[in-house]
C-alpha cells in the first residue's frame, strides 16, 4: 500500500478552505496542552479554533484536572491562545472502560488505543455536527507514539459517518513535536508521563523504574 504524505494532504486541504484568506471555524480535538501548542499556533494562522477537550481516558479525576486547567492556562497565556474557545465534553471515564471492555491487557498502541480513539474523534464528529462545525481536528497526530495512519483513518471514517469533514494531519512532520516541547518550556506547561488511562500507567511506572535502576 502506497504511504500517505499526511503533511501534504493538510497542505492541500489549508489551501481548499483558506482560499481567498477565509477563516472558517475548526473544532480541534485536543488530547493535552503539550501538543496543542504546536497545532494551536500552527493552525491559528488559518481557522478560527475552538478546542474540545474529550479525553475520558484519562482516568484519574486529579490527572484529568491538571491536563484540563493546563490546556486553559496555554490558551491565556499564549499569542495563539487568543480568541480560542475551550469546550469540555461531558463524557466521563465510564464510556472509556466501556470501551477498553476485553482490552486490558493490550499493549500499548494496540486494539484498546485503537478503540480509545476511535471514543475520542466520534465524540468530536457529533461535536461538530450538532454545532455548526463543517471541519475538526486532533492534535493526537503530533505525538511520535501515536499512529498518525490509524488516528487519520478513524477521524475520516467518523466524519463521514456525522456528516463533516475531517483535518489529514501527521503535525509531528516540519519540527511540529520539537516545537511542542520548546512552546511547553516558554509556557510552563504540565508535562504528563503517561497517555491517561488506568491500564498505561502500571506500563510507565515499570519503564520508569527499570530506568532509575539501571
Amino acid at each position: 500500500m502506497e504511504k500517505v504524505n499526511y503533511q501534504l494532504e493538510t497542505d492541500r486541504a489549508l489551501q481548499r478552505w483558506c482560499e481567498g484568506g477565509r477563516r472558517e471555524k475548526l473544532l480541534l480535538h485536543a488530547c493535552c496542552a503539550p501538543c496543542s501548542s504546536y497545532v494551536l499556533e500552527y493552525l491559528s494562522r488559518y481557522f478560527e479554533i475552538t478546542v474540545f477537550f474529550s479525553n475520558p481516558n484519562i482516568t484519574d479525576p486529579e490527572e484529568y484536572q491538571k491536563r484540563l486547567n493546563a490546556l486553559y492556562g496555554l490558551c491565556d497565556k499564549a499569542p495563539f491562545g487568543s480568541g480560542v474557545t475551550v469546550v469540555e465534553d461531558e463524557l466521563s471515564a465510564e464510556a472509556f472502560f466501556q470501551a477498553a471492555a476485553g482490552l486490558e491487557r493490550e499493549p500499548e498502541g494496540g486494539k484498546r488505543c485503537t478503540e480509545c480513539f476511535r471514543l475520542r474523534l466520534s465524540r468530536t464528529a457529533q461535536y461538530a455536527k450538532a454545532n455548526g462545525f463543517l471541519l475538526f481536528a486532533t492534535t493526537l497526530t503530533v505525538s511520535p507514539h501515536k499512529n498518525a495512519a490509524l488516528i487519520n483513518q478513524i477521524g475520516a471514517e467518523e466524519a463521514n459517518r456525522w456528516g463533516v469533514e475531517y483535518l489529514l494531519s501527521d503535525f509531528k512532520k516540519r519540527g511540529g513535536y520539537q516545537r511542542s516541547i520548546v512552546l511547553s518550556r516558554e509556557y510552563g506547561v504540565y508535562r504528563q508521563q503517561y497517555c491517561g488511562c488506568a491500564f498505561s500507567l502500571p506500563q510507565q511506572q515499570k519503564t520508569a523504574l527499570e530506568a532509575a535502576e539501571q
